[in-house]
Order: C-alpha cells, then structure tokens, then sequence
C-alpha cells in the first residue's frame, strides 16, 4: 500500500535545504498590500471596513441593551450562544450552496438580508417595544445568514484575487476586521450615549450598503470563477470524505477547533480579570480589549507579507500562541497582563490567518465551499460549547485558572498535532540555535532512511 506524505510547506527546496535557492524562497515575501493591485478587491476591502465596523458598533450596542434590559452577563452569553448555534448546527450545508450558486450574487443577497434584520432590531428597539427574547431571536436569524454568507465570502476572495495574492488577501481580511474592531466600539459608545442603541442598529443597516455597492461594482469579466457545483444527492458527504481522507486538511482544522473552542474565549476571561483579579473599572476593561485588537492587527498585516504560509508557521504559531495565554494566567500586573494580550493577540492572528490561506490553498476549487464550511463550523462552532465550559471553570476555581486551562490545551493541541504531521510527512523537529537570516529557530527535516544491507 502506497503512503501518505503530508508536505508541511509548499517548498521542497527548504526542506532539502538545497543551497542559496533554499534560502531565497524562504526570504520571498509578498508586498504587504498586493492584493489590492486587485480593482475588484479594493471595492470589496473598502466596502469591508464600513460594514466590519458597523458590525461591532451592533455587536456591542446588542450586548449593552441586553444587560441593561436584564442585568444579567448569562443573557449576555447566551445572545452570544445564539448567534453562534447556527453555523454548529446547519454550517456545512452553508458550504454546500456556496459551491452551488454564483458567489458574487450570493453574498449580495446574504449581506441584504443582514442589512433587514439590523434594520428590524433598529425599528424594535426605537419604538421602545423591543424584548430580550427579540434580541435572541434576531441573533438567531442572524446565525442562519451568516452559516451561508462565511463560506461565500471566504470562497470569494480567491474569484477575485486568484491563487498568487490569497494569502495576502486573507491576512488583508483580517487586518480589517481588526481595524474595525478599533473603530467600531468607539463609535457605539458615542451613538448610545448621544442618542441610544436603536441608532446603533440603524447605523449597522446603513453600513451593508457599502459591500452590496462594491460588489455591484465588480468586473464579472475579471473574476477568477471557479466551476459551480451541479445539484446531486450526497454533495455534503463527498465534502466530508475529501477532508477525511486529506490529513494536510484535517489536522489544521482539528487544530482550529480546539484553538477556536478553548483559546479564544476572551469574552469571558478578559471580564473576570478586570473585574475579580485587577479590579479597574469599564474603561480598563475596554483597555485590554484595545490591547488585543491592536496585537491582532499587527499580526494580520505581518501575515500578509508573507504569500505562501505553512503548516509549521500554522503550528508554531499556535504553540506559542497557548503558551502565552498560559504565561498570562499569572501575571503580576494590570499592565503586564495587558502587554502579553498584545503578544497574544499578535500570534492568534497569525494562527488564524495561516489556517485560513492554507485550507484555501490546498483545497480543490470545486470543494471549496464545503471544505471552508467545516472551517468555520469548527471555528466558530465551538463558542457555544466552550464559552459555557471556560466560563464554568472560571467561575469555580477562578479567572487565572480559567486562562491557564485555556493557553495550555491550545499549546498541548498543537504540539500533538504537529508531531501527528510531523510523522505523517516522514518528518522530524530540527532546532537551530545559530543566529542569521539562513537559520530558522524550528525546522521540519526528512527522516534518515534506514540503510539496508545486503549480505554477500
């Protein structure tokens, strides 16, 4: 029986270390804005920042009017759950439609509807009849939208960009989200004490307009189109089985999974730390979410010189991503803690981001939207079943402790799965110490073969 070989990059001459030319690919870099030579990408990006920052002007007006509805952080989380409980549910059918329909007509539809259901929750609010159980059943439908609009943005961006500038568009992706994130809080604060939620989830509908003018916009003629997938029975297992049977695949999302499910539930950890362990009030609470914002943008647009990212740079990057979080578990300080979320935002973007231009890139164009799906599923997925746990261990035994669980199962995840690819690819770990910029701190090297010998 013929084995499996896992390539954990995309360059066999570093593997073999063969020379200056070795040297030369792992130097190659891409330009960090180089997606955006793309006209069609430039529309969709711009039309990305307005409508990312109306998002979380949304996300956080959502969680304050249900707090001040219900005094009750749970209500909090459970809007969260909600919104998030869809892509566990119905998340690879998402992928399903995505590979079956035109991807720019799609989103245009996936991001109107979005648009309705701010403009609902805008119309509820201001007319002062607005319920918790609408917040829950508008974040609900929000989750069912999204399940379809995930895959089909993450599936569009290589239509518009082609295979050479992925990478670099999807670290773009996500230097915008993170900007956003910047801008989006302050701007929520502003509206809902100026003129109340309502107006937030106005200013959120507004925003959608942005991306469906940018997508109305595009060159159909210079898209890169991928084969649309004719409707037959049993397309959702044929996804599952292609990912099955690709380890290159389905380690990386594995890996996601636990980051996605344990790793990232700041949420929850950052709260108890303001208020239980450091006790400073909303405004350095609000700090710490600054900090890590700005840590994240900082790795998307150091991830987006890069065009061709690797499985190593996906594992190293969550190992020291985990144990950073463990190493922040016990920090002396406010402000210590609030420089290592920095860091730590820096390399859960970079996990992030590797992951993401990875799957993409080794994924058959046809399977695309499937294989994308189970990403986010995975991803996202997880929330509602590992912010109810964090937020258990955090509440018996404490916030340090809660972070602690969290950084050292994403560090111990990846280590394991990184040694599973390691074997898969007939690799082993090569550590070196040398300084210069022809010497990596952690390489994969083939394994010696056996040497056989013949008797006479």
């Amino acid at each position: 029986m013929q084995s499996l070989v896992v390539p954990v990059d995309d360059d066999p001459d570093e593997r073999t270390g063969s020379g200056s030319t070795g040297t030369a690919n792992r130097a190659a870099k891409s330009g960090m804005f180089s997606a955006l030579k793309n006209r069609n990408y430039r529309y969709f990006f711009i039309g990305q920042v307005v409508s990312n920052s109306g998002t979380w002007v949304q996300r956080i007006a959502q969680d304050w009017l249900v707090l001040s509805i219900t005094g009750s952080a749970f209500a909090v989380g459970v809007t969260t759950a909600m919104q998030f409980l869809p892509m566990l549910l119905f998340g690879l059918f998402g992928g399903v439609l995505a590979d079956r329909f035109p991807k720019r007509q799609l989103l245009i539809a996936t991001q109107g509807a979005m648009g309705l259901l701010a403009v609902g929750l805008a119309a509820l609010t201001l007319s002062g009849v607005i319920q918790v159980w609408h917040i829950y059943l508008f974040a609900f439908l929000l989750g069912l939208v999204t399940v379809v609009d995930n895959p089909t943005r993450q599936t569009f961006v290589v239509e518009m960009v082609g295979k050479k500038d992925l990478g670099n568009a999807v670290s773009l992706n996500a230097a915008n989200f993170q900007t956003a994130r910047l801008i989006g809080p302050a701007v929520a604060g502003g509206l809902m004490a100026a003129v109340g939620a309502g107006y937030a989830f106005a200013v959120n509908a507004l925003s959608f307009g942005a991306v469906i003018l940018g997508l109305l916009a595009m060159r159909a003629s210079e898209l890169h189109r991928t084969p649309r997938l004719p409707r037959e029975k049993g397309q959702l297992k044929e996804g599952l089985r292609y990912v099955a049977g690709r380890p290159d695949l389905i380690w990386p999302i594995v890996l996601v999974g636990f980051i996605g499910t344990f790793g990232f539930n700041f949420a929850t950890i950052l709260s108890a730390f303001a208020y239980s362990v450091f006790h400073v009030g909303p405004g350095l609470y609000g700090l710490l979410n600054t900090a890590m914002a700005v840590g994240s943008l900082a790795g998307a647009l150091v991830a987006a010189r890069r065009s061709r990212p690797r499985l190593r740079l996906l594992v190293v990057a969550a190992l020291v991503f985990g144990l950073l979080e463990a190493v922040s578990a016990v920090s002396p300080s406010y402000w210590i803690f609030a420089a290592l979320l920095t860091l730590v935002g820096l390399f859960g973007m970079t996990t992030n981001t590797a992951a993401n231009s990875l799957i993409q890139l080794r994924t058959d164009p046809a399977m695309r939207g499937r294989v994308m799906s189970l990403y986010m599923m995975v991803f996202a997925g997880g929330t509602p079943l590992g912010a109810p746990l964090v937020g258990w261990v955090t509440e018996q035994f404490g916030p340090r402790i809660g972070l602690l669980a969290c950084g050292l199962v994403s560090a111990a995840a990846a280590a394991g799965i990184g040694l599973v690819l390691a074997r898969i690819g007939n690799l082993r770990v090569q550590l070196d110490l040398h300084r210069g910029p022809e010497h990596q701190l952690i390489t994969f090297v083939p394994r010696q073969a056996p040497k056989v010998v013949v008797a006479a």
